[in-house]
């Protein structure tokens, strides 16, 4: 259900597909095509944006909390079970199931940097190699897991190998797509 809406105050946006940023000047009309993982994926005149959940107020919606609740380990490393937890909140704009369980994500792994930083690496691809969201959707799963306590940075790439394909998507991905 599209909801419609006008911005009260100009908002950050990741443009789709591009991943570009733009601000969204107050006034701006808006349809609300999605609000899954705590972000809005909006119609403009202007195209396809998502919208950092923490802006919802800019429209009428509840500001969405970003906060994590999640110790570092004792020697000051993330949790990677909350990089996987954040991991979960991301969405490809057209289907309604995380990247995880649509089996998009690959890798994962927490490194030391010599300055004793923690960055995490992701490894996840797309659907199709011909998929257009890959920027907004490795930008999204960048942002959230910076938000992960004792994340200095964050890489997100997209590769090819292997190929994707449904049996990739778990249990609970293919009950919410009704593919079981």
């Amino acid at each position: 259900m599209t909801r419609e809406r006008t911005l009260s105050r100009e908002v950050s946006a990741t443009q789709i597909p591009s991943g570009d940023r733009h601000a969204l000047p107050a006034g701006t009309s808006i349809q609300i095509h999605q609000t899954l993982g705590g972000s809005y994926t909006v119609q403009t005149d202007h195209g396809l944006f998502r919208i950092d959940g923490k802006d919802g107020d800019a429209f009428g919606e509840q500001a969405a909390d970003h906060t994590v609740d999640a110790a570092t380990l004792a020697d000051g490393a993330p949790d990677p079970a909350a990089v996987w937890d954040q991991l979960r909140k991301v969405y490809d704009p057209e289907i309604p199931v995380n990247i995880v369980d649509l089996g998009l994500v690959y890798s994962m792994d927490v490194e030391r940097q010599p300055d004793n930083a923690f960055k995490v690496n992701v490894a996840m691809t797309l659907t199709a190699p011909g998929c257009g969201m890959g920027p907004a959707i490795a930008e999204d799963a960048k942002g959230k897991i910076l938000l992960v306590p004792g994340v200095a940075d964050a890489d997100v790439r997209i590769t090819w190998d292997p190929p994707w394909n449904q049996s990739m998507i778990s249990e609970e991905g293919k009950m919410r797509l009704g593919l079981v």
